[in-house]
């Protein structure tokens, strides 16, 4: 369990992020509830297997606010690990002593000068601040200046975690000041979330660094609050932690952020669905900070509250009261019309507090009644008075309605709030025919007029195409549906019976069924075309064939010399080769592709190739060694020399000398 800093040494080591880009005003949307502070107590509570490990498991439950059992058996167990020779040994064993009462380690002078020693350039970060710690944890003097002038402590968040430990007399700012560096080094992702590249781990030491050495020195970081909430968003974002280590940077962080002195995140979160009705009136927040503990000092208030739909504003500066931990207001008193409003909420009393405002959509519910359902049957010629019969929700009309090409149907019905009477226009409001012996179903949307009045009539004449024109009897279904409703309603209103004209009817009234095989389809491919005759094919080819022809003549009237012709392997394997590839290209163009051709070629191909590189060789070694044997029976030609008198004015003589039946020459 190393942690991601350590065996770096302290003079070179650096923190590798990238800028972080600008983003707006952010509300945690990421934090530890208290089912992940439970999950995280379990994981750290696990049994100990050496003095690393109960380190993490101690001192993590107790950043945690939870209770260390058995402290005897506790410091029992670190009494018999602890290795005085060795540095992590002691910061281990000095931090649970420290975490839980009524355990002291011995201390000698081996021991301090050991813990000393460690303070230097030649050692580790993760060296340094162990020893560092564990000098502050056991009560051991310490010469904070020399520690602080160390070239290791700049961009080093191990550096900020072992200045908290020193004496606030220490000149500390330079270190402070490299909190907003190691910040700008933070990547951005999405503008939701900061972290280094190393991982959660590294990002959750960061902050609990930056807020201890903050507290020690009671200067505020210079960390802006949308960075805090995005780290937020980073460290609790994962919910299953991989090793003890991970886990106890999670529990560090997060009581970092809940009890520093200068910046605490709020989360505020509806207590329930944030919905209220008239049978449930009061709106419930829960204000917390990332461990989910109730915040009792903070003040809660609606800047404003306004109607989604609508934009008219309902509430302003209306303050919640704290009951037993959770704020409550009573929206409801408002006397607010069924739908969604957006909040705008305060959380005021304590100046720590960072995403202090929040946006919040709360949904405001209620029950539906159906008044005024007339249900008639109208004649298109009005030679028959129209007769309306009144149906009561929730029962069904008593006798049924019949309808045909003549006649029109019609429905016509309000929609109100039960507890206050105003007219509603939910979301949904359909009509559904359900044909009682096909199963057949027809839906049509009701629409409201100018005075929320429904209506819907019914042409059967023009909706035959709908019903396949399937005469017969449909039961009549009113469903209305909306999210702010807590009664949606499927009413069978009546029985309605639709009469279609008999000719345009089919014969057999099938249901419809779709998920059946398609019949197969079957391709009807073109037929090939009509084959030339036996005599013009054969006379093409006797032309096609012609050049070949024509060659042999030519080589016999020309006189072809074939007497150098060698009959050695290399070369009879040459010539097949040849005639193989020419033979290729015809198999090809009447049986093979062009994969299956490439594969054939590249085997005769490069037999022919080794076959023909031999039988070059072997002409040019027969050439050369004929003139080898030219140049050796030069010298014994006889040589005949002829004296003739000479042209030159002094009578100087000059032989002209000639070679006379050379053959070597006439080659």
């Amino acid at each position: 369990m190393n942690s991601p800093f350590e065996q770096q040494p302290a003079s070179d080591y650096l923190v590798h992020a990238v800028c972080p880009q600008g983003s707006q005003a952010l509300t945690p949307s990421h934090y530890l509830s208290l089912s992940d502070v439970a999950r995280l107590q379990n994981l750290l509570s696990q049994q100990f297997t050496d003095l690393e490990s109960a380190y993490y498991s101690v001192v993590g439950l107790t950043k945690l606010g939870a209770t260390v059992p058995d402290h005897e058996d506790v410091c029992q167990f670190v009494k018999s690990q602890l290795d005085s020779t060795s540095v992590d040994s002691l910061f281990f064993a000095a931090e649970i002593s420290r975490a839980i009462s009524g355990c002291e380690i011995p201390v000698s002078n081996e021991t301090r000068d050991l813990l000393l020693a460690a303070v230097s350039e030649d050692s580790t970060m993760t060296q340094i601040h162990r020893a560092v710690t564990a000098l502050s944890s056991l009560g051991l003097p310490l010469a904070s200046q020399e520690v602080v002038v160390l070239d290791a402590f700049q961009f080093i968040t191990m550096a900020l975690q072992t200045a908290s430990q020193l004496s606030q007399q220490a000149e500390l700012g330079g270190i402070l000041e490299e909190i907003e560096d190691l910040t700008a080094r933070l990547d951005d992702l999405g503008g939701l979330y900061l972290q280094f590249e190393e991982g959660l781990e590294a990002t959750a030491m960061f902050v609990t660094a930056a807020y201890s050495l903050s507290d020690h020195m009671d200067m505020e970081p210079p960390i802006k609050e949308d960075q805090v909430i995005q780290l937020v968003n980073s460290i609790f974002s994962k919910k299953s932690w991989d090793s003890l280590a991970e886990a106890f940077s999670v529990a560090s962080a997060a009581a970092a952020l809940s009890g520093n002195r200068f910046h605490v995140p709020v989360v505020v979160t509806a207590q329930g669905p944030a919905t209220v009705s008239h049978s449930q009136p009061t709106l419930q927040l829960l204000v917390t900070d990332v461990m989910s503990q109730p915040l009792d000092s903070a003040n809660v208030v609606v800047e404003s509250a306004y109607a989604v739909a609508s934009k008219a504003a309902i509430l302003n500066q209306a303050p919640f009261t704290i009951n037993d931990g959770v704020f409550e207001l009573n929206f409801m008193s408002s006397q607010p019309a069924s739908g969604y409003y957006q909040f705008t909420i305060a959380v005021t009393g304590d100046s720590r507090l960072v995403a202090n405002h929040v946006e919040l959509k709360v949904k405001v519910s209620t029950e539906v009644a159906v008044t005024n359902m007339d249900l008639s049957v109208v004649d298109k010629d009005q030679s028959i008075g129209t007769k309306t019969t009144r149906v009561d929700y929730p029962s069904k009309a008593k006798s049924s309605f019949t309808a045909d090409s003549h006649q029109n149907f019609a429905m016509s019905f309000q929609l109100v709030d039960i507890n206050t009477g105003v007219e509603l226009t939910p979301h949904q409001t359909f009509v559904r025919l359900h044909n009682q012996k096909t199963g057949q179903e027809v839906v049509f949307v009701a629409e409201p007029d100018s005075k929320n009045l429904y209506k819907f009539e019914l042409d059967t004449a023009e909706r035959k195409s709908e019903f396949d024109s399937i005469s017969g009897t449909y039961s009549l279904y009113l469903i209305v549906g909306d999210a702010t409703l807590e009664n949606p309603i499927l009413w069978n209103v009546a029985d309605v019976i639709l009469k279609f004209v008999d000719e345009e009817a089919p014969a057999t009234i099938q249901p419809k069924t779709l998920y059946v095989p398609k019949p197969e389809i079957q391709h009807l491919f073109r037929e090939p075309e009509k084959k030339p005759s036996t005599v013009v094919s054969n006379t093409f080819t006797a032309l096609i064939l012609s050049p070949f022809l024509l060659l042999l003549i030519l080589w016999v009237k020309l006189g072809a010399n074939i007497s150098s012709f060698s009959f050695s392997p290399s070369t009879i394997l040459f010539h097949l080769g040849h005639a193989a590839m020419l033979g290729l290209m015809y198999v090809y163009w009447t049986h093979l592709n062009m994969f299956q051709t490439l594969k054939y070629l590249a085997i005769i191909g490069g037999v022919t190739f080794l076959a023909g590189n031999r039988m070059l060789a072997q002409k040019a070694v027969k050439r050369y060694a004929c003139q080898m044997r030219l140049a050796q029976m030069a010298p014994r030609e006889s040589l005949m020399v002829e004296r003739k008198p000479s042209p030159f004015p002094d009578n100087k003589d000059f032989s002209a000398v000639r070679l006379l039946g050379s053959s070597y020459l006439q080659t």
